[in-house]
């Protein structure tokens, strides 16, 4: 006996729909996979469960890449058969295309931290994988770069601040030795000063004027010796002192 024909209509029991559910999902699955390989062609096939859980498939790495081909062919095609001049309602068939591009967005950020990956099968495990590993790759790259140029401008820096170091260096030694020649000059113009006051000039012996009377010497002589020369015995004196003196 051939199977009969199953009538279209929901399921009312609650295992069996999700029995189902389970069979015809993986079948369809199949069937995308089949048909994509069979006749070369681009399949992106998404299914959301009752209780809101995504499943799909797409021929390429990314199911971003299909979508925003459909939506480019999509929105070609809207372009060239619609003929209401009001932009809201594009927006508003826009609206739903949007709402799940932004689902798509989210869930594919949730794969990337690593949540959500129940629903994901072998092959999308790969693919998200390769990303990853992509990804990580361009970062290290970019933080590489990132340390030799950060390792570059610290050694011109240090080299600048080396220069700087040296230039100061070359002052101070400058500085220092300008203040020696002025303190050996200070000091040699203070030795020749003590060296002129230590040194006092004799004045000239002291010369009293003579006095004469009747050709005679009177009074005192300072010779050079500085000692006091007496009068002569033979000095001449007047013949009134003489008598005094007699007397």
């Amino acid at each position: 006996m051939g199977r009969g024909r199953v009538q279209l209509k929901r399921i009312e029991n609650k295992i069996s729909r999700q029995v189902t559910f389970s069979k015809r999902r993986s079948g369809l699955l199949k069937k995308a996979h089949e048909i994509s390989v069979l006749c070369d062609a681009e399949v992106a096939l998404i299914v959301f469960s009752t209780k809101g859980k995504l499943f799909e498939y797409s021929t390429d790495s990314s199911m971003e890449r299909i979508l925003e081909r459909y939506e480019r062919y999509s929105l070609s095609e809207r372009q060239l058969l619609s003929t209401d001049p009001d932009p809201q309602g594009n927006w508003s068939m826009d609206y739903p295309k949007l709402t799940a591009r932004i689902e798509v967005l989210q869930r594919n950020l949730r794969h990337f931290v690593g949540e959500d990956l129940d629903p994901l099968s072998l092959r999308e495990l790969q693919n998200l994988e390769q990303q990853l590993d992509t990804a990580l790759k361009r970062i290290r790259t970019r933080k590489n770069q990132l340390m030799h140029e950060s390792i570059s401008e610290l050694q011109k820096k240090e080299k600048s601040l080396v220069e700087q170091n040296n230039a100061l260096a070359k002052k101070v030694k400058e500085k220092e030795k300008v203040e020696q020649n002025n303190r050996a000059q200070w000091e040699q113009q203070n030795n020749i000063g003590q060296n002129s006051s230590a040194y006092v000039v004799p004045p000239p012996p002291l010369q009293l004027p003579s006095l004469t009377m009747g050709g005679s010497f009177v009074g005192r002589a300072v010779e050079e010796d500085g000692a006091e020369a007496r009068p002569s015995p033979n000095t001449l004196m007047p013949p009134w002192m003489l008598r005094h003196v007699n007397e």
